[in-house]
């Protein structure tokens, strides 16, 4: 009787999806970390914010061991446009992450002490690809559904910039609350509310999605943005 035929694959190490799950392994394998810091610390890279709080719009994404991002994103160095060679030296990673925390504490619903960071320092040729890779596996909410968080002060003469849906559910940064605005809370709830219906049916999620709809029917009858 023939045996059976056996299929032997070639391991390219730099093909896109190694890559990737060698990018979000060595991420994960960091921390986690709360996002008051003692101490600055160096290097630039990228990181991944996790939410353990108990806003019932997040339930289905609820990462207490820090293993689904709601958010993640990059940090490079000073000069890295103009191809600074080292990220090492820099605070990039540091500064980014404060200012992560500031616009958190900033908010009247969100407290810093229900988060959860990583963040892995990385050669700055690769950050941009490594962030790319991390959005493209976890598809943070953050980042892909309720955009804004990242968001900078636009600036003068930019006042009738919209404000982003971030703003709109987490209200409280002052340089936010004088933009444009022509969504509601209740509408951009709606949106997360479909957005983690469809998009994490079947991931690999704690069993908390079939609940989601009873909480967040409460949180979307009320249009206040408390």
């Amino acid at each position: 009787m023939p045996g059976k035929t056996i299929v032997i694959k070639e391991y390219n190490p730099l093909d896109y999806a190694n890559l990737t799950r060698n990018c979000v392994e060595e991420l994960m394998r960091q921390g986690p970390y709360r996002l008051e810091f003692n101490k600055p610390f160096a290097g630039a890279g990228v990181y991944a914010l996790f939410y353990v709080g108990p806003r019932p719009e997040y339930r289905p994404i609820k990462s207490r061991d820090a293993t689904w991002p709601i958010y993640v994103g990059k940090a490079v160095p000073p000069g890295a446009r103009k191809g600074g060679k080292s990220g090492q030296t820099s605070r990039a990673l540091y500064i980014r992450l404060r200012q992560h925390l500031e616009s958190i504490n900033q908010t009247r619903n969100l407290e810093p002490h229900h988060f959860r960071c990583r963040f892995l320092v990385v050669t700055p040729l690769w950050i941009t690809m490594a962030e790319r890779f991390l959005i493209e596996k976890f598809q943070p909410a953050w980042n892909v559904c309720i955009e804004g968080f990242g968001n900078h002060h636009p600036g003068k003469g930019r006042a009738k910039t919209q404000r982003s849906l971030w703003d709109i559910l987490h209200p409280g940064r002052d340089w936010a609350e004088k933009l444009l605005t022509t969504r509601t809370t209740k509408g951009v709830k709606a949106r997360l509310r479909a957005y983690l219906k469809t998009h994490y049916a079947g991931a690999e999620l704690p069993p908390l999605i079939a609940d989601a709809d009873r909480y967040m029917e409460d949180e979307t009858g009320d249009d206040s943005e408390d």
